[in-house]
């Protein structure tokens, strides 16, 4: 596993030293930046009396230093490279064993060994790193220019098992910076995404603006019954297209911008916004009947625009799931001292399992028919959340309503 010539002459002087980035970058960042490894080398020091410790990564030709603890000046830092033939390791990959002396002057196998001798290296331990799957990776080894007892059986089972311990380490770092790079790699993408949502819906606004230009001019002109059909659906096909990018938009810059902004004013003309969005409503779909009852009898603190928006996104939502025939309810209630808007329309209640993910961004119901994102309601909840409220939802006796509340003070 690793193998350091140097003693007393200096590594630095050797011919076969070289420094740098190469392609063994990953694995030196992630056994240098590793806290287990820097307590192993620590702790393989005061167990041996070694004073030079660290793992290596080595392959047949290459010996790359990825992290050391140095007590006796042999230079070798992370991302240092010596000569493979310098060392030891070509041993230990081969073998897969082991290479162990106390005293390289009288061990019966590396005594008098050169490259002892020639780097001044008395004791020596260099111990085989396998990754999970087997595979060679390197070695831990521990280096001394005095005699040190390594080859004691506990010394042994304790190098042993540290470098098991490391090659472990290796794959989880690994899996851990593999997601790290994947999530990092989502929210870019997410960021892009949202970007280009954003800068659709606002291009977008210009063609529905030239369309609803169009049908204004076609509505003073002479038409036919049939052409005064075909004129109502696409006013409602109009009004759901300015929905859906509204609420493309909103979200995309909420996103962006850390969530949806309002901007609270005193005595809000909310009753004024409220009535615009459902006669907008009401043109786009005159076969449908909405009863508006608002009942503002003190000045309001809010966003009258955004609070007008999550009513038309929750009025649109009733007209779809509305019984044929049946009216949709607009009032406003006061509780306490709070404000709250409630949507009531009669038709099939909500299952349990829908309602608990109704509000979130991109659900939809089950009966849906791909007329929709499923943002309006997110977004009806986000701007209730926005303003300090909350956005609720009941079914009972066929009726199902959603509470918009505005608290008597904003933001709390």
């Amino acid at each position: 596993m690793n193998e350091v010539p140097l003693p007393m002459t200096g590594l630095q002087d050797h011919a076969a030293f070289l420094a740098g980035k190469h392609d063994f970058q990953a694995d030196i960042e992630a056994i240098a930046t590793s806290d287990t490894v820097g307590v192993i080398l620590e702790t393989v020091m005061l167990a041996t009396n070694m004073r030079f410790a660290a793992v290596a990564r080595v392959t047949e030709d290459r010996w790359v230093a990825c992290r050391t603890v140095d007590e006796i000046n042999f230079g070798l830092q992370s991302g240092d490279e010596i000569e493979i033939q310098s060392t030891f390791c070509q041993t230990v990959r081969e073998t897969a064993q082991n290479v162990l002396f106390n005293d390289a002057a009288t061990d019966e196998v590396y005594g008098g060994h050169p490259i002892a001798a020639k780097f001044g290296i008395i004791s020596y331990a260099s111990i085989p790193i396998y990754r999970s799957n087997g595979v060679f990776f390197g070695t831990l080894c521990a280096i001394d220019t005095e005699q040190r007892d390594v080859k004691q059986p506990r010394a042994v089972a304790m190098l042993q098992l540290f470098a098991d311990i490391i090659g472990r380490s290796l794959e989880t770092e690994e899996r851990l910076l593999a997601h790290e790079h994947l999530a990092a790699h989502e929210r870019e993408m997410t960021k892009i995404q949202e970007e280009f949502v954003a800068v659709l819906g606002h291009d977008l606004r210009s063609p529905v603006a030239a369309l609803s230009a169009g049908i204004r001019q076609l509505e003073r002109e002479p038409r036919s019954d049939n052409a005064q059909l075909v004129l109502s659906l696409m006013k409602s096909s109009l009004l759901r297209m300015q929905d859906l990018i509204e609420n493309m938009m909103l979200h995309a810059k909420s996103r962006l911008g850390g969530g949806i902004r309002v901007h609270a004013v005193p005595d809000a003309p909310l009753n004024e916004a409220i009535e615009q969005v459902v006669a907008e409503i009401r043109a786009a779909f005159p076969d449908r009947a909405i009863d508006l009852a608002l009942a503002f009898d003190q000045p309001l603190i809010c966003d009258a625009p955004r609070v007008a928006q999550a009513v038309s996104n929750l009025v649109s939502n009733a007209i779809r799931h509305t019984d044929p025939g049946q009216p949709v309810q607009v009032r406003s209630l006061k509780t306490g001292g709070d404000m709250v808007l409630q949507v009531i329309n009669r038709g099939e209640a909500i299952p349990d399992h829908v309602r608990n993910r109704l509000f979130k961004p991109f659900q939809r119901g089950e009966d849906t028919k791909g007329e929709g994102l499923g943002l309006g309601l997110y977004i009806a909840s986000s701007i209730a959340a926005a303003h300090g409220g909350r956005l609720d939802v009941a079914c009972e006796n066929g009726l199902t309503t959603f509470a918009f509340t505005l608290p008597a003070s904003p933001g709390t």
